[in-house]
């Protein structure tokens, strides 16, 4: 994977790329329209391997209306004569290969029990490319923006308000709003320029780079260097004040909040905010190096009903509570910077999240870890907590009460079984050798049973594939 990959490439140099156009023979195929994640089909594509994308998005807050233009590197992995594109709901104008006019069709979403999946863009190549070769693509689409749903009926993507939009795409929203290989394993640095009628603030991941006005309309510019998944981009749009702080060793720290927030929610926000260099600070010292090139948050006064850990800068519905703050800050670590490979692993980003504000608690003169861990085992066997097993909670149960609490007591429980050596040993480890990179449950058990030179076999079956509250001394 390659960081800010920029082609010099030209129209003329097409030739470069794809050699003497070769013959059309069974060694090329199309590239799958499907992804590999069993949760979401329809997400994802086959074929390649997105490097870079270049967003430049118009968008008006009067009329909703996008229109954008996505320039995309990808780096093929087979040999190709077409590929695809998540993209729904939008219509495409143009699209260019290094440079040269394309074919394309555009295909409708799928709509199950009221849920809208899938919608892809494929394109057929100027000359089939063989594999580890690179293409450039650059693609004319728009529309205009609605709310949509995610598959438990909830607003996630690009969801539009009268005042801008909220942009939260967990799971696959991302081809709400722009074309993309939205799948978490597929990483990529981003460029952003948005375009928005002036007076209104455009807010997305990484480092301001610039901001000018011109004729009504002001463009911001952001550049993410770091690799990213696509649920974790957004381009918020909103009636923002950016303010900037300071973080451990210079981090920028760069907040947007919405002017219209009520008194009382504003209140809660700033005194969250002013203590996210702390945070960071006191979770560097459990995890390591803050990873990613900034911080900050997106606060807005419209709801789209959660906080989501988009990545520099994740976003608060209608206020930022101080114990979700450290929550969203330890995503940086565990789901930014090493994320899973398949959503069925999503643990391995909110389980870690939840324990690190049990360990804040503890930090601040609260209870201690093994206290949170036993006030969460105090449910009932019937409760939602031991509904379904925490490495596999199935596509409409990644954001349950399973997840979240069962999985950070899979933490407690084992630093116990391991000991404190071990076990801070395997959190910072863990990170260290995933970063920028996708990770799986299974290689989690593999470093802790390395570490630790103990079997972790039946510990792992009773907190992670077991449905049930584990009874006590079965682990």
């Amino acid at each position: 994977m390659k960081r800010r990959y920029y082609s010099t490439l030209a129209v003329a140099g097409a030739a470069v790329m794809f050699g003497t156009t070769p013959a059309l023979t069974s060694e090329y195929s199309p590239g799958s329209t499907t992804g590999p994640d069993a949760y979401f089909e329809q997400a994802g594509n086959g074929g390649y391997d997105a490097q870079h994308y270049d967003l430049k998005l118009k968008y008006d807050t009067a009329t909703k209306l996008l229109t954008a233009t996505a320039d995309i590197t990808v780096k093929t992995t087979q040999a190709l004569e077409s590929l695809s594109l998540d993209l729904r709901d939008l219509s495409v104008s143009a699209v260019r290969v290094n440079g040269m006019p394309a074919k394309f069709v555009k295909t409708p979403p799928i709509t199950t029990h009221g849920y809208r999946e899938g919608g892809e863009l494929i394109v057929t190549l100027p000359s089939p490319v063989r594999r580890h070769k690179t293409i450039e693509l650059s693609i004319d689409y728009g529309g205009t923006m609605g709310q949509p749903r995610d598959n438990t009926n909830t607003r996630y993507g690009f969801v539009a308000f009268a005042d801008g939009a909220f942009v939260a795409n967990e799971a696959e929203g991302a081809a709400t709003w722009y074309p993309v290989n939205d799948v978490i394993a597929d990483k990529a640095t981003y460029d952003f320029e948005i375009t928005v009628p002036e007076g209104k603030t455009a807010v997305a991941n990484g480092l301001l780079e610039s901001q000018s006005t011109a004729n009504g309309w002001t463009t911001f510019t952001w550049v993410a260097k770091d690799p990213m998944t696509a649920y974790l981009t957004t381009a918020s749009i909103g009636d923002y004040d950016l303010t900037t702080q300071t973080g451990p060793d210079g981090l920028p720290i760069i907040n947007a909040v919405d002017r219209k927030l009520t008194a009382a929610a504003r209140n809660t926000t700033n005194a969250s905010l002013a203590r996210q260099p702390e945070i960071i600070e006191f979770l560097s010292s459990k995890f390591g190096p803050y990873p990613l090139e900034a911080a900050g948050a997106i606060v807005d006064n419209d709801s789209v009903g959660y906080a989501l850990e988009t990545q520099t800068r994740p976003i608060y519905s209608g206020s930022a509570g101080l114990g979700t703050v450290v929550h969203e800050l330890a995503h940086q670590w565990y789901g930014n910077s090493v994320s899973p490979t398949n959503w069925s692993d999503i643990w391995l980003n909110e389980g870690f999240a939840v324990y690190a504000t049990w360990m804040w608690t503890e930090h601040t003169g609260g209870r201690s870890t093994q206290a949170s861990f036993d006030a969460a085992y105090a449910a009932g066997p019937t409760s939602a907590r031991w509904a379904v097993p925490v490495a596999a909670p199935g596509a409409t149960e990644i954001f349950g009460d399973a997840v979240y609490q069962k999985g950070a007591m899979t933490l407690q429980a084992l630093r116990v079984k391991i000991g404190e050596k071990d076990f801070w040993q395997l959190m910072r480890r863990w990170h260290q050798q995933n970063r920028y990179e996708d990770a799986t449950t299974a290689s989690f058990i593999a470093m802790a049973e390395k570490l630790s030179k103990q079997n972790l076999d039946n510990f792992f079956d009773v907190w992670l594939y077991t449905a049930g509250k584990p009874a006590a001394g079965s682990w």
